[in-house]
């Protein structure tokens, strides 16, 4: 069939569904401005008053535990917004109020008054909540049950999220870091402006997704909502909570780079380069340059083992990211190491280590998105997404609290435990995961199979109580 005849939804690109394309460049945008505001934070709070660009000039531990309760409470507000979504409104018109929150959140930070700081934070908070969940559940909806391009959709959709994360490092950082803060501020909320924007003219493309299924005209979507859950599914809802355990480790250790390490890479690392001092924001676009251009090979590395037969699940994934990305900090301890002998420490240790974060968030991130949307039953699809988010929020504020013991305890001694523990508890759980992969009932068994096998495999499963 031409694809000139087929509906805009129905419409693909690169062998993926459009809609894809448009909830890419939403998320590309709001994770330019939430990110380009991230990279700025705790920089504005720790900069003194009296300097030129002058910020708040508090303690470091008063930034760190700040941008902890901060980046925990964007992440649980996930679980409102999910409700929301579920019970009330659907998921589309969720992603729009979320960005027409967040708009008004970063526009308000660029007011340089105490009460708009603090105002637009709360606002950001509540757009992220409405937004993040959503938006991600909605990827999910545009691929049928046994699309084996699920994962490599979500892969993708997570390249957008770091396209907008790399620019706005380099771009809002820079004009925050030398221009001033509140600038910074306001060049967040412009992305966000653009996000909107192309998310309401794309709407043609996600006719089918997002929809609230309270008022569904399709008696059976009714239904869903009213039949409890079976045995299978509060199975696989149970592996899905003692996935999130991961989780909340993983993000403990990984949002140092926006606490922790951003402080140490403006304080401590020696950052000349040609006679030229590099930003210290500019090292927070590492992450998301090293996603874009490792993403899809990763991806196709875990795409390839699965077809040879070879484990690729979804939990023997993010066990891996999780080992992988604690070995990371064994490069911070060395760069602390250097700095306690020399005085200063050397780029290439924070290099390498958010090299290592990079292909540890890879082989999680994106996958433990997409074994959410496998594993939740469709009329808690949302509630369940914003379980997860909330987790990562749990995660960020377990990294601002070890960002503040690193005042007693030493980036040394801080660097070092996330590194062994993370290896450690990631081996751990490589030993039952077997056992708690039974407990998804096959669920990814159905990638590969015919969308009619996979539904007549789920009708199956959903019949047993």
């Amino acid at each position: 069939m031409s694809d000139i005849t087929l509906k805009p939804n129905e419409r693909e690109l690169f062998g993926h569904p459009m809609g894809l394309y448009v909830l890419f460049f939403t998320e590309m945008w709001e994770r330019f401005s939430y990110y380009g505001m991230r990279a700025i934070l705790v920089l504005y709070l720790v900069t003194k008053t009296t300097d030129s660009n002058a910020g708040l000039g508090w303690t470091n531990g008063e930034a760190l535990a700040l941008y902890g309760w901060y980046t925990m409470m964007v992440y649980v507000m996930s679980i409102p917004g999910g409700i929301i979504a579920d019970k009330l409104i659907g998921q589309k018109k969720s992603v729009l109020v979320g960005g027409i929150l967040l708009l008004f959140g970063h526009s308000v930070l660029a007011i340089e008054e105490m009460w708009a700081f603090y105002t637009g934070l709360v606002l950001i908070v509540c757009g992220v909540g409405m937004l993040k969940p959503n938006i991600s559940t909605m990827v999910g909806g545009l691929y049928k049950k046994g699309d084996i391009r699920r994962d490599e959709g979500f892969t993708i959709f997570y390249i957008g999220i770091n396209v907008g994360a790399f620019l706005s490092s380099l771009i809002v950082g820079y004009v925050g870091e030398v221009y001033g803060w509140h600038y910074g501020f306001g060049l967040a909320g412009l992305g966000m402006l653009l996000g909107i924007v192309q998310y309401v003219v794309g709407q043609k493309y996600l006719a089918t997704v997002g929809n609230f299924l309270g008022t569904s005209k399709n008696d059976g979507e009714k239904e869903l909502l009213k039949k409890p859950l079976t045995k299978i599914e509060k199975d696989r809802v149970g592996v899905l909570l003692i996935s999130f355990l991961i989780v909340i480790v993983f993000w403990g250790a990984f949002e140092q780079a926006g606490g922790l390490m951003n402080i140490y890479t403006m304080e401590k690392t020696n950052r000349m380069l040609l006679g030229w001092e590099v930003p210290a924001t500019w090292f927070q676009s590492l992450n998301a340059m090293f996603i874009i251009f490792l993403g899809t090979a990763i991806a196709g590395y875990w795409a390839k083992r699965k077809l040879k037969g070879k484990t690729a699940s979804s939990l023997f994934k993010m066990i891996t990211g999780l080992i992988i990305m604690g070995t990371g900090f064994f490069f911070m301890t060395a760069a602390t190491a250097q700095f306690e002998s020399t005085g200063a420490s050397a780029m290439y240790w924070l290099v390498l280590a958010y090299l290592f974060h990079t292909v540890g968030e890879l082989c999680l991130s994106p996958v433990a998105l997409s074994f959410v949307t496998k594993l939740a039953p469709a009329k808690y699809a949302s509630i369940m997404m914003g379980v997860y988010f909330a987790m990562t929020g749990f995660g960020s504020k377990l990294a601002g609290l070890l960002g503040e013991w690193s005042e007693s305890l030493g980036e040394y001694t801080i660097f070092t435990g996330i590194a062994v523990f993370c290896v450690v508890l990631g081996g751990l759980v490589l030993l039952i995961r077997k056992k708690l992969e039974a407990f998804t009932h096959g669920v990814e068994d159905l990638e590969g199979t015919s969308h009619e096998e996979a539904e007549g495999f789920e009708l199956a499963d959903t019949s047993e109580n």
